[in-house]
């Protein structure tokens, strides 16, 4: 009996152990986990947290600084301008988004960035204007609870290219050991994190056309995860001889043949896009961490979905399934009907059939209502950023919220039967603008959808 009642004591011992380190056993339910992964915090992770929008930094081939490149939008400024990086004397393209003005010692300071990319450079300096724009000074009390989510996908190619040259003509003894970190994609986000002392979560999202919008999706899941207070998101891409040149051989580019070579977005003329880089981040923090702090909110994330539809390797595909899912989705994330939208801002590019994609799937997304929502294709003045176009459109969307300026499609002169939505033609337009949505679609399969919005006027009482 007492052998009995030793062995019992003994397991319930072992049982209380075993439930203390339950959230490693697999056999453990899903709700177990969640409610132990978030015991520390004292959150329901069921409960979706508000998220706001609190600083803008953005380097953009038609302003460096949020005050300039809204100036540049409200105006329909171009970035775009001939090609001085290298000579295109042998393509038959020779323009694009790049900042040829760009000095980030003017920004950074001469130290510690000799051996920084072009990538590193600019991602750092649209962090540095973002957190100035926030108010948020990083210090040993706040930084394991900031991090930096960086979308990208060919800012480290040309890094690559001439780590590679180098060690391949002149020898593996020759490279420069301080430039190989350069030839990673994560180094962008890295350098950032280390120039700042930002301690917190450190990521990179690579998913091409997509990729800021899925930074800054990764981001608002790591608040409603409780995993930072405050976080940056947003995305860079550089213009180099190598991406252009992929691009070119690709026949993506405008003005092959002869053409005329602009960006022109849903415009009958368009024939393919023009190359642009930039950088730009948002922070964006728990919104009442926000108001606590009387932050400055441009607005709030209301909204948002992705997914990935593969059709074809490298062309668009003629389908628009998965354009149209990603913008329901993202509609039913933010619990809202399609009359809600005030705004899209599109992802156009000046390609002849993902202009034609974008407006078909708005069509069926928003039915007859789609004639009434201004839809503006920012691009038409950076040319196509890649990864980091999300984060200019988002911008846009912010401008509309805060100034009720719609940013116009520019170059838009003749009418395609198949693009006939109002597209904000060529001059900026004034509107009251509370709900925009972004979107973002891939030739490869990835599409996304943001949903921002500004606060109500009770909220914008209690900053």
């Amino acid at each position: 009996m007492l052998l009995r009642l030793g062995q019992e004591r003994r397991k319930e011992k072992r049982d209380i152990r075993f439930k203390d380190r339950r959230r490693f056993d697999r056999r453990m339910n899903v709700e177990e986990f969640k409610r132990l992964l978030f015991v520390s915090k004292k959150e329901d992770p069921s409960q979706k947290r508000r998220i706001a929008i609190t600083g803008i930094g953005v380097v953009a081939p038609n302003g460096i600084g949020k005050d300039n490149f809204w100036d540049a939008l409200s105006n329909g400024i171009s970035g775009i301008k001939p090609i001085s990086m290298f000579d295109t004397g042998k393509y038959d393209s020779k323009s694009g988004g790049e900042i040829a003005d760009f000095d980030a010692g003017g920004h950074l300071g001469r130290k510690g960035i000799r051996d920084l990319d072009r990538s590193s450079k600019l991602i750092s300096v649209a962090v540095k204007l973002a957190l100035e724009d926030s108010g948020i000074d990083i210090s040993n009390t706040n930084t394991y609870d900031t991090g930096i989510v960086v979308g990208t996908s060919l800012g480290s190619v040309r890094s690559i290219s001439e780590f590679d040259i180098t060690g391949l003509i002149e020898g593996p003894s020759y490279v420069n050991p301080a430039h190989f970190p350069n030839t990673v994609i994560n180094s962008p986000a890295s350098h950032a994190s280390i120039m700042f002392d930002i301690r917190g979560l450190n990521s990179t999202i690579s998913s091409g056309f997509c990729s800021s919008l899925d930074a800054i999706i990764y981001a608002c899941d790591s608040i409603n995860l409780n995993k930072v207070n405050t976080i940056m998101a947003g995305a860079v891409e550089e213009f180099c001889q190598q991406t252009f040149f992929g691009f070119y051989m690709a026949g993506c580019l405008a003005g092959a043949k002869g053409r005329l070579e602009q960006s022109m977005p849903f415009d009958r003329r368009r024939n393919g896009l023009v190359l642009g880089e930039g950088s730009g981040v948002l922070m964006l923090e728990e919104l009442e961490h926000a108001i606590s702090r009387k932050a400055k909110i441009y607005g709030e994330v209301l909204g948002f979905a992705r997914n990935f539809f593969p059709c074809r390797k490298s062309r668009y595909c003629h389908s628009v399934e998965g354009v149209i899912e990603v913008m329901k989705k993202s509609l039913a994330n933010a619990e809202l009907k399609p009359g809600a939208i005030d705004l899209i801002c599109s992802g156009a590019n000046s390609s002849p059939y993902g202009d034609k994609i974008e407006t078909l799937a708005l069509k069926e997304v928003f039915g007859d209502h789609i004639y009434k929502i201004p839809v503006t294709a920012v691009k038409s003045m950076l040319g196509e950023g890649y990864s980091v176009s999300g984060s200019f459109q988002t911008m846009a969307g912010l401008l509309a919220i805060n100034k009720g300026i719609i940013s116009p499609t520019i170059n838009h002169l003749e009418n395609d039967p198949a693009c006939n939505l109002d597209y904000v033609p060529n001059k900026s337009r004034m509107a009251n603008i509370n709900i925009v949505m972004i979107n973002t679609f891939s030739p490869y399969g990835n599409n996304s959808s943001l949903i921002i919005g500004k606060l109500s006027k009770e909220e914008q009482k209690r900053l």
